[in-house]
């Protein structure tokens, strides 16, 4: 796999590439120390890939590639993708790989609302995954269709991202929604509603989960074989 750290013509969304290139042109450095703070079940997410030697996983809004890193360790054997709207985090990225060659995933700076498995030279991947990104994309119902739309047969789409906390005390949901805001965060209430339909629409199925109290809320689809 190439390991050359690949620009796409600029993203269809250019305002949000600005917002998201000057909130993380210095967040990025600390990105990873803070964030395994509050963004909860990621690994979680991850290790219940059904990943196989072979197969690829695309991370739609990757950023540091902290994930791709920490499912590379899960699953030595498969190829690995990247995509992005901030240029800036995807320089920390491709700085974390530089050292893994040919074995380095191939990252992009694309839209997550407007890419397809073709910008990189895939005719699909097996699995993709999107954790805590849909939150911050303007389009991101546009995102959960492109990404369905990216996978193999008999491929799946996890999904992580906040909930609506509905099991938690209602003075935690208010501090931490003012928080969110704060970076351009905005939970979706209808998160399941929307990746069932787009699911359905193609005869896939959607397991949910809603663990640490509603803090956040998982999604997986599955492709027909």
């Amino acid at each position: 796999m190439s390991a050359d750290f690949e620009l796409h013509p600029l993203p269809a969304d250019t305002s949000h590439a600005e917002r998201m290139d000057r909130q993380y042109r210095y967040q990025r450095h600390l990105y990873d120390l803070t964030r395994k703070y509050y963004l909860f079940g990621r690994d979680r997410l991850l290790k219940q890939i059904p990943a196989e030697a072979g197969q690829s996983i695309l991370e739609v809004g990757c950023g540091t590639g902290r994930n791709i890193e920490h499912m590379a360790r899960l699953y030595p054997h498969t190829r690995f993708f990247g995509l992005d709207i901030s240029k800036e985090m995807l320089e920390t990225a491709h700085r974390r790989f530089a050292r893994k060659g040919a074995n380095a995933p191939r990252l992009h700076v694309a839209d997550a609302a407007s890419f397809s498995a073709g910008d990189f030279g895939e005719t699909g991947f097996d699995h993709i995954v999107i954790s805590y990104a849909l939150s911050m994309i303007p389009a991101w119902e546009r995102a959960i269709e492109c990404s369905l739309a990216a996978l193999n047969t008999g491929g799946s789409l996890h999904v992580i991202d906040f909930g609506q906390q509905e099991r938690l005390p209602r003075l935690f949901r208010r501090l931490l929604r003012g928080w969110l805001e704060r970076f351009h965060v905005q939970p979706r209430a209808d998160l399941f509603e929307v990746i069932r339909s787009a699911a359905e629409r193609r005869g896939a199925t959607l397991q949910t989960a809603t663990p640490y109290g509603g803090y956040a809320w998982i999604g997986v689809a599955k492709m027909p074989a």
